[in-house]
């Protein structure tokens, strides 16, 4: 496998494995718990992350499909345009600049952890799945649209390290919450 699809691979088992130890133990009660009215809680950091993958993932398989379809392969070194940087940054923790949720976005809060965690842990192997699928393809000529709107496209490698990213800021999040539940 290419060593960005690699990279990209492992970061995603990271992101399971931080999210199973910081459910571990949890009572509904703290999985549910918010630090303020206008703060998630981990339940709805993992249902934000779950929502947006599954919509990342639809439009990742199908920019897959399409490059296999049309032959857009590749193997070099998949460097990002400046402008895919740029969300990057802005994206990867630590959070620079706080940012709203699209409302399609915003999960429901309440729901039970058992519910909750073994659907993230899908998406997270969804996210292997389509990696692996991935290798052989030109990293930067697959476009794929974000979930937010399809006009706006990324780089096939963008969109993956953007996702990881993304799910890295709530992951840092839940462990904020995770480190303030009352005893």
């Amino acid at each position: 496998m290419h060593p960005q699809l690699e990279q990209y691979h492992q970061q995603f088992e990271e992101i399971a494995a931080q999210a199973q130890e910081l459910s571990a133990g949890l009572t509904e009660a703290q999985f549910n718990w918010r630090p303020s009215p206008e703060q998630w809680s981990i339940e709805e950091c993992l249902s934000h992350l779950t929502m947006v993958g599954q919509m990342e993932l639809l439009a990742i398989e199908a920019a897959i499909d399409d490059a296999k379809a049309k032959g857009v392969t590749g193997a070099g070194s998949f460097d990002f345009p400046v402008w895919e940087r740029f969300i990057l940054r802005e994206t990867e923790p630590p959070v620079r600049h706080a940012m709203s949720a699209p409302k399609r976005f915003v999960p429901l809060h309440g729901q039970p952890v058992t519910g909750i965690l073994p659907t993230f842990l899908h998406v997270q192997r969804n996210f292997g799945i389509q990696i692996a699928r991935a290798d052989g393809l030109d990293l930067r000529r697959v476009k794929v649209p974000t979930p937010i709107t399809p006009l706006l496209k990324l780089s096939l490698g963008a969109t993956l390290a953007q996702a990881a990213a993304h799910e890295r800021r709530h992951m840092a999040q839940a462990r904020r919450v995770r480190g303030r539940l009352p005893l």
